[in-house]
């Protein structure tokens, strides 16, 4: 069942962050019901299946999400973390995650809402303190404002992702560079 969901930030964490689009301008809502949320989780592959939810889950998720991008974006800017998003990640992150079973055909993870937040909120910890930090980018395009994981060689990716916002930049300035080119003469 994909419903949109988008993950091109290089970490769940991340992708979790940009879940609301584009902060600067009209945003985007990605978690509107307990459905969509739930999709996202298994989307992701934070869990493989989660219980059903409630609209109680998708407030708490959203709000975990803002201290998570604000969190993110303090690191990213070399600024201290704010106090209200450090609880409000920490409480979540203190709750039973969702714990991985192992079955006669593998590995299976089902979680229920809360416990997939609280893997989300883990995984931001994780993010957050480790050698990741320094590739951690805001995309170029700017009305974006997902955050992502620079593995490029050089570390020269400018966009989140070349299908979201690379083609998106690149066809912009090829169009800018055709209208402002003199026109050739006619012949």
């Amino acid at each position: 069942m994909n419903l949109d969901h988008v993950f091109v930030c290089g970490n769940p964490a991340l992708d979790f962050a940009a879940t609301l689009r584009a902060r600067r301008s009209a945003s985007f809502e990605m978690f509107v019901t307990p459905e969509r949320l739930g999709a996202w989780y298994e989307e992701s592959g934070v869990v493989d299946a989660v219980t059903p939810g409630e609209d109680g889950d998708v407030q708490q998720a959203r709000a975990v999400r803002e201290a998570v991008y604000a969190l993110i974006t303090a690191r990213r800017l070399g600024e201290e973390f704010g106090a209200d998003a450090l609880a409000v990640v920490n409480e979540a992150a203190r709750r039973p995650s969702a714990v991985p079973q192992l079955t006669r055909v593998g590995r299976r993870t089902v979680a229920t809402p809360e416990q997939a937040l609280s893997t989300v909120a883990r995984l931001a910890v994780e993010l957050l303190t480790g050698p990741d930090v320094p590739l951690m980018k805001e995309c170029g395009t700017p009305e974006c404002t997902r955050v992502y994981t620079d593995r490029s060689r050089g570390m020269r990716r400018q966009w989140c992702g070349m299908d979201s916002c690379g083609n998106k930049s690149n066809a912009a300035a090829y169009r800018a560079r055709k209208k402002s080119a003199p026109a050739e003469p006619a012949r």
